[in-house]
């Protein structure tokens, strides 16, 4: 079974992502294969620097993530010159992590936590989704706090992505992650219990 789960920045989707893991579910992180497919020397990061230049990486190699989420965050030219990129690569993989996953259990859950999930349109090609949901002074709040950015600067950075309150529209299930983790964890929980029970 395939799971979709996505979320805002800053909505808590790690956390929740976490706690399936915990329930023995397969997760497959779209954050960390996009971190893979960027690495130095990767055919990915020398497309990033022919579509951007070289002052997207350090001296050692390694991509500038600050330096390139300052240049696209304010731009949406950029910011689908970017994706248009990375989206194909990442796709690639987690098609491949999907493969492998069913080899090694054909009955088991795989969530594919991604937080662009939806923009991507691989929501398509999951059986169910799932969304971790807050309220945009939440998400504000939380990620001033954990990114230690500017009301301004996080306001760009959640601007940039598809409003929760619009991929609400294409979540079979919701997570309100909203009043601690004891409520996330219980909710979590449930939707696993009735997803077993569905594809028994």
């Amino acid at each position: 079974m395939l799971i979709g789960l996505t979320g805002g920045i800053a909505s808590g989707k790690s956390t929740v992502s976490a706690i399936f893991k915990e329930m023995g579910c397969r997760v497959i992180d779209a954050d960390l294969i996009a971190r893979e497919v960027v690495e130095p020397g990767s055919p990915g990061l020398k497309l990033m620097v022919e579509a951007f230049g070289g002052d997207i990486i350090d001296a050692e190699g390694k991509l500038k993530r600050d330096h390139l989420g300052k240049l696209v965050f304010r731009d949406e030219g950029l910011r689908d010159k970017l994706n248009n990129i990375l989206h194909p690569l990442i796709i690639k993989i987690i098609r491949e992590r999907i493969v492998a996953e069913k080899r090694k259990d054909a009955g088991s859950i795989i969530v594919v936590d991604a937080p662009l999930l939806i923009e991507a349109g691989l929501h398509r090609e999951m059986d169910h989704v799932i969304l971790v949901y807050v309220d945009e002074a939440t998400q504000m709040n939380r990620l001033v706090a954990r990114d230690k950015l500017s009301k301004e600067a996080a306001s760009l950075r959640i601007k940039a992505q598809m409003p929760l309150a619009e991929k609400v529209r294409y979540a079979h299930f919701i997570i309100d992650n909203r009043n601690g983790q004891d409520s996330t964890r219980r909710q979590v929980e449930k939707i696993v219990t009735l997803l077993k029970e569905r594809h028994k």
